[in-house]
C-alpha cells in the first residue's frame, strides 16, 4: 500500500462520518399509526386468551381461585419480576470469576515510526542516524488473565444480596397471591348475590312500574284527592328507585369476576354457591396459634427480614472500600512486528494499591454502617409489632363480620317472612297492593344485604388467611394443570390443616 493510501481512507471515511452523525442527530419522533395500534391491541388479546381453559359450565369458587392463580395477568407480572430476579442472580455469579480478554489489534501507518535517541551524558544528540522501530504493518494478540481480590469480594456480597432479592421476589408473589384471593372471594359472593336476586329484582322494577303506571292513571281520573295519589306515586318511586340501585349494585360483580379470572369480559358466568360458613374454621383457631402462624409464614415480614439481611450486605460491601485492592495478572501477547526480537512473550504482575485519603473517611463510614443496621433491625421490630397488631385486628374483624352475617341473615328471613304474609293479606283485600311492593322491596334489600354481609366476611377471612401467611403449596417448577390447581385449591382453604403445616412449607 502507499503512503498516499491511508490519506486517501481518511479523506472517505471522514465525510462519511460526518453525513452518519447528522443522520443521527436529525431523527424525529415517529408516532404510532392507528393501524400500528390496532394490530398491537389484535395481537395483545390474543396473547391474553392463549392457553386459557374455556369454562365449562357452572364456576365453583375452588375452579375461581383456580383460574385466577394460573390466568391472572398481574400474577404473570409478578411471576416474571420474580424470574427476571433469578436471571440478575445467575447473572451477577459470573461476576465473581476472573476476567479473561482476548484481544486482537492491526495497526497501519502511512510514515514510518522514525525515532532519535539523545546521550545520557551529554545531553547531545546521538551521533547516530535517526532509526526505525517499528513496521508500518503491524497485527497485535493478547490472551490476558486478571483477577482482583477487592472486585471479588464486591461480586460476592453482591450476589449475596440478589440471592436475597430473588427471595424477596418471592414474598411480594406471595403477598399478591393473597391479595388475589381476598379478591376474587370478594366478587365470587357479590357475583352469587347478582345472580340470586337478579330476576326477582327485574319482576320487582317491571311489577313496581306496572302499579306506578296504574297509579298515575287513577291520579288523572281523580277519583280521590290530589295528595293520596301523589303519596302513593311518591312512594312507589322511591322504591322503584331502591331496586334501580340494588341493580346497578350487582351489574358489575360479574365483570369483576371476569377480569379477575382472565375470562371474556362479556360471557355470562354461573357461579356455584359453597358453604356460606367457609372460613369459620378460622374462628377455632386461638390467638396464639394465630401470632405463631404469622410470624412463622407472614409475607410482610419474611420482606422485611430479607429487607434486613440485604442492608446488613451493603455495609460490608462499603467497609470493603477501606481495605486495600491486590490484583494480579498473567499475559500471553505476540505481534508479528519483525523489528522485535521476541515477538511472543508473556508478562505476568500483581499489583497492590490503597487510598491512603480514604482513612480519613473510615469513621464516618463505620458509624453509617452501625446506622444502617440498627435501622435495619429498628424497621424489623416495627414491622414484627405492626403483625402481631394486624393479627388482632384482623381476627377481629373477622368475628365482627361473621356477626353482621348472622345479623343480616336475621333481618333478611323476617323481611321475607314479614313479604309473605302482607302478599297473602293482600290476597285477602286487607293490604294494598304498595304495601306488598313496599314490603317485597325491603325483602329484596334485605337479602341484598346478606349477601353484602357475606362477602365482607368472605373478604374478612381471605384477609385474615393473608396475615396468616396462608395460600395454596404450589410446587416450586411444575405447570399444574386447571384440574390439579383446584384441587390444591380447595385443601388449602381449610385453614387448621395449612396451620398444622406451617414448618412443612417453604
Amino acid at each position: 500500500m502507499s503512503a498516499r493510501s491511508p490519506r486517501l481512507a481518511a479523506w472517505v471515511l471522514l465525510p462519511c462520518a460526518a453525513l452518519f452523525l447528522g443522520g443521527c442527530a436529525s431523527l424525529k419522533p415517529t408516532p404510532l399509526t392507528p393501524a400500528e395500534i390496532a394490530q398491537a391491541s389484535a395481537a395483545d388479546r390474543a396473547q391474553l386468551q392463549k392457553d386459557v381453559a374455556p369454562l365449562q359450565g357452572p364456576l365453583s369458587l375452588d375452579e375461581a381461585i383456580a383460574r385466577a392463580i394460573k390466568y391472572n395477568l398481574n400474577r404473570r407480572v409478578q411471576i416474571m419480576a420474580e424470574a427476571v430476579a433469578q436471571g440478575q442472580l445467575d447473572v451477577s455469579q459470573f461476576d465473581m470469576l476472573p476476567k479473561l480478554v482476548a484481544q486482537a489489534g492491526y495497526r497501519d501507518r502511512d510514515k514510518d515510526l522514525i525515532t532519535r535517541s539523545t546521550d545520557s551524558v551529554t545531553g547531545l544528540p546521538s551521533l547516530a542516524n535517526p532509526y526505525i522501530s517499528s513496521e508500518r504493518k503491524v497485527t497485535t494478540t493478547d490472551l490476558s488473565f486478571t483477577w482482583s481480590l477487592l472486585d471479588f469480594g464486591q461480586s460476592y456480597y453482591a450476589s449475596r444480596q440478589n440471592a436475597d432479592r430473588v427471595l424477596l421476589a418471592g414474598e411480594q408473589r406471595r403477598k399478591a397471591l393473597h391479595n388475589l384471593m381476598q379478591d376474587v372471594r370478594t366478587a365470587f359472593w357479590r357475583t352469587a348475590g347478582a345472580q340470586k336476586l337478579r330476576e326477582t329484582v327485574h319482576n320487582a322494577i317491571s311489577e313496581g312500574e306496572d302499579a306506578l303506571t296504574d297509579a298515575r292513571k287513577a291520579s288523572g281520573e281523580r277519583v280521590r284527592g290530589p295528595l293520596e295519589p301523589l303519596r302513593y306515586q311518591r312512594q312507589l318511586l322511591e322504591n322503584l328507585r331502591l331496586l334501580e340501585a340494588i341493580e346497578q349494585e350487582l351489574s358489575t360483580a360479574q365483570i369483576e369476576l371476569a377480569s379477575l379470572t382472565n375470562l371474556p369480559l362479556g360471557q355470562a358466568i354461573k357461579v356455584v354457591e359453597p358453604s356460606e360458613t367457609a372460613g369459620q374454621e378460622l374462628r377455632g383457631l386461638s390467638i396464639e396459634q394465630m401470632e405463631d402462624q404469622a410470624m412463622a409464614r407472614n409475607a410482610d415480614l419474611r420482606t422485611a427480614l430479607y429487607n434486613s439481611r440485604i442492608a446488613r450486605l451493603e455495609t460490608r460491601r462499603a467497609m470493603l472500600k477501606l481495605f486495600p485492592g491486590i490484583s494480579f495478572s498473567y499475559s500471553v501477547n505476540g505481534s508479528n512486528d519483525n523489528y522485535l526480537v521476541n515477538r511472543s512473550w508473556s508478562e505476568a504482575a500483581a499489583q497492590i494499591s490503597f487510598n491512603l485519603l480514604g482513612l480519613l473517611s473510615a469513621p464516618a463510614q463505620m458509624r453509617l454502617a452501625d446506622a444502617g443496621v440498627t435501622l435495619a433491625d429498628q424497621q424489623r421490630m416495627a414491622t414484627q409489632m405492626a403483625l402481631l397488631t394486624q393479627v388482632h385486628v384482623a381476627r377481629l374483624q373477622f368475628n365482627n363480620a361473621v356477626h353482621q352475617f348472622e345479623r343480616a341473615d336475621a333481618i333478611w328471613k323476617v323481611d321475607q317472612d314479614i313479604a309473605g304474609q302482607v302478599a297473602m293479606r293482600e290476597q285477602a283485600q286487607t293490604q294494598t297492593k304498595l304495601d306488598r311492593i313496599s314490603n317485597n322491596t325491603a325483602a329484596i334489600l334485605s337479602q341484598l344485604r346478606r349477601y353484602q354481609a357475606l362477602a365482607q366476611m368472605q373478604a374478612a377471612a381471605g384477609k385474615l388467611q393473608a396475615t396468616l401467611g396462608m395460600e395454596p403449596a404450589l410446587p416450586d417448577g411444575h405447570q399444574l394443570s386447571l384440574g390439579e390447581l383446584t384441587k390444591l385449591v380447595a385443601a388449602s382453604l381449610t385453614p387448621t390443616e395449612n396451620v398444622a403445616h406451617a414448618d412443612t412449607q417453604p
